[in-house]
Parts: structure tokens; sequence; C-alpha cells
């Protein structure tokens, strides 16, 4: 489907009153990873790649339970975490992240996770989504995390047309002041999960769909759209 350009102007105003709607649509938006710490919190993200936070969620209680350090990560059992985190997926390459990042960890930041987008992604497992989400959650770091929700939405709302997760973060974050980052980051993979899916988003029940450029590509009746709203969490 082909956007109308809007003028730069009229782009950030409509953006930034979608975000306004959408704060008013999701008041307690956040992220539905589990955790107590940074190093929680990087985990559970590493485990999040290509899973549910759902999934994410029921294997970590034992992994964190286990596992409490990153000096404990360093020296685990490949054997033991793989079993843990199987059902997430991936979970070989993910083992490998794990202790790579306990490692990591341990010899270059104290054990401690860094507060820094750029010390955060030169950690095993680490790319700048999972980073902004570390920062933004963990430490009170404004972020934007592009994950497949938010850069769908993006592009739906006609802020970007990239498809590359950095150009998606570039000219989104352009657009909106860098306090709103991490919130706007909740709200929109809250409504992409809710109500914009990606496949037959129900665009008659959306709440900002009187300022969004592709309603339409799903049903616009509203007693058929919302049939297709999930309301429960990790949705």
């Amino acid at each position: 489907m082909t956007l109308k350009s809007p003028s730069r102007t009229a782009l950030v105003r409509r953006a930034r009153r979608i975000n306004r709607e959408l704060a008013l649509v999701y008041p307690d938006a956040h992220t539905e990873l589990n955790f107590t710490t940074p190093l929680e919190l990087l985990v559970a993200t590493i485990l999040s790649a290509q899973s549910t936070d759902r999934r994410v969620n029921m294997v970590t209680p034992v992994l964190f339970a286990r596992y409490r350090s990153a000096a404990d990560y360093a020296a685990a059992n490949r054997e033991d975490v793989e079993k843990i985190i199987q059902s997430t997926g991936f979970f070989r390459a993910k083992t490998t992240s794990l202790i790579g990042l306990g490692q990591a960890l341990c010899d270059r930041f104290g054990g401690e996770v860094p507060s820094r987008l750029r010390d955060l992604v030169t950690l095993p497992g680490v790319g700048r989504k999972t980073a902004n989400v570390v920062l933004g959650n963990a430490f009170g770091v404004p972020g934007i995390t592009v994950d497949t929700h938010f850069a769908r939405l993006s592009r739906r709302f006609g802020w970007t047309t990239q498809t590359d997760p950095d150009k998606v973060e570039s000219e989104v974050g352009a657009l909106f002041p860098r306090s709103e980052w991490t919130m706007l980051s909740h709200r929109l993979i809250w409504h992409g999960r809710r109500v914009c899916h990606a496949r037959r988003p129900a665009c008659g029940a959306c709440e900002v769909s009187r300022l969004c450029p592709s309603f339409g590509i799903g049903p616009t009746d509203p007693e058929v759209a919302r049939a297709l709203v999930k309301g429960g969490p990790f949705s």
C-alpha cells in the first residue's frame, strides 16, 4: 500500500499525537519479561529472540535461581543450561551466548552489566535491540526497541519505510523527544501484540485508526475487528 508522504511538520505532529493516544490506551505498558536485576533482564532478552515472553518467563525462574551472577554463567555446564532453556528455541546458540556473556562481564566489566550502549553491544548475543531493552528498563536510559511489532507499526503509521532495524530506530527516534523512546517502544509493542497484528490488524477496533494512514488493511467493521483483539498479556 502506497502511503502519501506528509510534510515533516505534519508527520511529527501526527506521530506524537498517536503516541499520546496510545499512552491513554496503555497507561501501564511495560516490558513483559520478568526480571529483578539488569543481569536477569539481559539474559531474558537474549532468550526472547525467536521466542515469546510467555515462554521465556516459564524457564527463567529455574535459570535465575541457579545462575545468580555473571560468574555463575561463566562457569556454567553447557548441558545444564541447554536443558533449562531448550523450550525457548535455538538453545545451543543461546547457551553459547549466555556462557560467553558471563565470561565477558567478568573479564571486562567486573561482573556487572554495563549501562552504556557502546559497551552492551560488545557482549555476546547482544545487539542494539537487546541493549536498548536493558538500558530503558533496567537503567532508565531512553532507548528504542525495534522488534517485529515496533518495526511493523512504524511502517504502517508512515513513520519510516525502512526495514533495517538500525535505520528504523534512527528515523523513528528523530520524530520524538528522547525521553519518550522507552515508553513509545512499550506502547507500540503492546498495540502490535493486541490490535495491529501482522496478518489481520483489527482496524475497526483500533483506538488510533483515525490517525493511521494504513487504516483499512484489516477488517474495518467494528464487530469483526473486535473479535481479533487479543486482550491478555503476551499476545
